[in-house]
């Protein structure tokens, strides 16, 4: 469906007790939110569904949640969707004010975009907000060696979302060359390069792998043979939170994290985090999850 063709976003969030509900407007490359404030910002995400996504019901409860942390706040809001490793790069270039959702970002954790730095000498992350599990899959019917231990896998064939964090322990592995690691620019394509044996296992969040697969172009035949054909490998590695991650070269960017932090705690504090999330949960039943053919 073309973004043109779509109706405008609509964002609501509860503020002393009172719902507020806000439209943004459809723009060249992305939505934009409070478009008369001079409080201009530009946040650069992903297709990462169930969590955020275009074609997302409301675009899916990160994007709800953003938009009304920083709404409330007094800004103007613009989302632009980029494929990841990009949205990585503009923000630490300077080019995006921030980047969302970001998992834990490790001091150490190196920069691809600019040589000698770290991600975090020209990021800053905010409070934590809710997220999900880090695990491994692999085919069904294969064994693997994890064993909840990662120096069992050393020298194995996994893909990767190339400029995705995953956990400390795994990145560092990784970085050092541990691991025979192959990249990919998304999850969809991470999901199919395992049913086709391209390599033994994965890494990621299974409920956005399998979302992605569920939801894709791909033939009714195509997905449910690599849903039926794919397994979580036990123990998951870890519970990831996520993050705003703002880049150092935003003007004001101090305030700007003190104004996200407040608002993360506040939202907690009061519910609104829990209410954005469920009534992300009942959209999807409501809207996407209707008997009937699928893609």
């Amino acid at each position: 469906m073309a973004k043109e063709n779509s109706p405008p976003p609509l964002v609501s969030y509860v503020k002393n007790g009172k719902v507020v509900k806000i439209t943004g407007e459809i723009t060249a490359d992305g939505y934009r939110f409070n478009s008369q404030s001079k409080k201009t910002i530009n946040l650069a995400t992903l297709q990462w569904p169930p969590y955020i996504g275009e074609h997302l019901c409301n675009k899916g409860w990160v994007f709800q949640y953003a938009v009304a942390l920083l709404a409330q706040k007094g800004y103007q809001i613009n989302i632009h969707f980029y494929p990841w490793a990009r949205a990585v790069r503009l923000v630490e270039l300077g080019a995006m004010d921030i980047l969302f959702p970001e998992y834990f970002i490790e001091a150490n954790a190196p920069s691809d975009n600019i040589k000698g730095k770290s991600r975090r000498d020209l990021l800053e992350l905010s409070k934590p907000y809710p997220g999900g599990e880090i695990s491994f899959l692999k085919r069904k019917k294969e064994q693997d060696n994890f064993q909840g231990k990662l120096k069992n896998l050393i020298g194995e064939k996994i893909g990767v979302v190339r400029g995705y964090q995953n956990t400390p322990e795994f990145d560092a592995m990784m970085d050092a060359g541990l691991f025979d690691i192959v990249e990919t620019v998304d999850d969809l394509q991470l999901m199919k390069m395992l049913a086709a044996k391209r390599v033994n296992l994965i890494i990621g969040d299974p409920l956005v792998l399998r979302h992605t697969v569920e939801h894709s172009s791909l033939s009714r035949q195509d997905k449910e043979s690599i849903l039926q054909e794919t397994a979580n490998v036990l123990p998951s590695l870890q519970y990831n939170h996520l993050y705003f991650a703002v880049s150092k070269k935003a003007e004001n960017w101090q305030q700007l994290l003190v104004d996200l932090n407040q608002g993360i705690a506040a939202f907690e504090q009061s519910g609104e985090t829990q209410r954005i999330v469920s009534n992300a949960s009942h959209c999807f039943q409501s809207k996407l999850f209707l008997p009937g053919p699928k893609n």
